[in-house]
């Protein structure tokens, strides 16, 4: 059971090497991460270096050093064949050498049986490319890595192993994770994971006065200051001010010129869309932020900006805003398309060309979008996020975009409120959010 299961506890956390020595005597609870554990299990012996990303303190540590290397004593890998190095660690410090790791690194290979390395936040091993294709030759070792910054991942193991790196992406507890360990009907379960998020360390402190103060501590102590001293920002205020705009519009169409725009009316401050451009790629390198792309459904074709932009944690917008604005629309829409990113799919906001008439009878163009267009493989699916469906005004408004796509891909309405799953006349597909989040496979009922 242990290996397919992601255990916490407040103390541990708090301490990744306590954590591993005293898993056992500190536990509180048990959190399945199967969907991530999985992948590592499935991605073994492939001939590439598995590299787990994901924004800090989403449990990519301890997935690795202690799901999977339990997994692989399970397997009966001996001990002395499974090498670790947390290169956050103060003690490895001389190991961020790139000589002296490697060093070290060939005095664990005494023989020729398979080894696992296990190395975390490897980003902080100089010149890791070249240290990692050393091993890479060797047909005995297998390497296993994290790293929290998303360029590590596509411009430096993807471009320096020319298609030898193979990435699994780890997000925050989704919302059936969340409830497997949560105590109380799912609604309120939807309620909290919407206000607090899915950081396992936010989720497993009890009191929503912990919880607030260390997402807040988190979110300046971690997040903000690791984007702050990796880029040389020097105008913090100015980025501070940016990630305070694009936490209180979620979801919302924008673009760098619109948003110098605005420092420049509203601030008084005068910013460049060039600067505002580097500090929202910032957000994205770090996974605070996703950025999605605007998508022509009948002319299939992209249309560029403006962009949407959604939070991997909305715990951490939450907190940055004070819990002040928790507008349940947006709030649901962001879960949905951080349940869909997870799911594998790639998400774009879709548009849709009308023509129609005005009261004067003349004929009109508008535009109309559909929240979602997921894409993985040969599937798609045009989804709508809706709190609700009680009047026929919000279904005209909701369903009127997805009735203008004229292809036989499947339709879907998420619903906030209560509905039974089902397929309305028109052909399109009405599930209530409860059912989609809790269910892996919970879009193919339309299928």
């Amino acid at each position: 059971m242990f290996q397919n299961a992601f255990f916490f506890g407040k103390k541990l956390y708090l301490c990744r090497r306590k954590m591993r020595k005293y898993a056992k005597i500190f536990c509180k609870m048990i959190i399945r991460r199967d969907f991530y554990l999985n992948q590592l299990i499935g991605a073994q012996h492939n001939g590439m270096v598995k590299v787990v990303t994901g924004i800090r303190r989403c449990g990519k540590s301890f997935l690795l050093f202690n799901l999977f290397r339990h997994y692989l004593d399970e397997q009966g890998v001996a001990a002395d064949h499974i090498v670790e190095m947390d290169f956050e660690d103060y003690e490895n410090k001389r190991y961020r050498a790139p000589d002296e790791f490697y060093r070290y690194a060939k005095s664990r290979i005494t023989d020729d049986g398979q080894y696992y390395f296990l190395l975390d936040e490897v980003q902080r091993l100089g010149e890791f490319e070249d240290v990692l294709n050393g091993f890479l030759r060797r047909p005995n070792v297998e390497l296993y890595v994290t790293g929290s910054n998303a360029k590590f991942l596509s411009k430096d193991i993807i471009t320096e192993f020319s298609g030898r790196g193979y990435q699994i992406h780890m997000q925050p507890l989704c919302y059936a994770e969340f409830m497997s360990c949560y105590d109380g009907a799912r609604e309120k379960g939807l309620e909290d994971y919407l206000n607090f998020g899915g950081i396992p360390q936010v989720v497993l402190s009890p009191t929503v006065e912990e919880k607030t103060k260390l997402l807040k501590q988190l979110l300046d102590e971690t997040y903000i200051s690791d984007i702050l001293n990796r880029n040389n920002v020097k105008n913090t205020a100015e980025l501070d001010d940016l990630f305070n705009i694009l936490a209180s519009n979620i979801g919302a169409l924008t673009n760098p010129q619109k948003l110098s725009d605005t420092f420049r009316s509203v601030l008084n401050i005068a910013i460049s869309a060039a600067t505002v451009k580097n500090y929202i790629d910032f957000f994205c390198d770090s996974f605070l932020l996703e950025r999605v792309n605007r998508y022509d459904v009948k002319g299939r074709k992209y249309i560029g900006t403006p962009q949407k932009y959604y939070f991997t944690d909305l715990g951490l917008r939450n907190a940055r805003l004070d819990f002040r604005q928790l507008e349940m629309p947006h709030l649901m829409e962001n879960a949905i398309y951080n349940e869909l990113r997870r799911r594998g799919f790639s998400v774009d906001v879709g548009v849709v060309t009308a023509n129609g008439k005005d009261a004067q009878g003349r004929s009109v163009r508008s535009q109309l979008e559909v929240d979602f267009v997921c894409n993985k493989g040969s599937k798609r699916y045009y989804i709508q996020s809706a709190l609700n469906l009680d009047t026929p005004e919000k279904q005209e408004q909701e369903f009127r975009s997805l009735r203008k796509i004229d292809d036989n891909f499947k339709k879907i309405v998420i619903v906030g409120s209560p509905a039974i799953t089902h397929q309305n006349s028109r052909g399109i597909g009405i599930i209530n959010i409860f059912d989609f989040l809790l269910d892996d496979e919970s879009l193919r009922l339309f299928s």
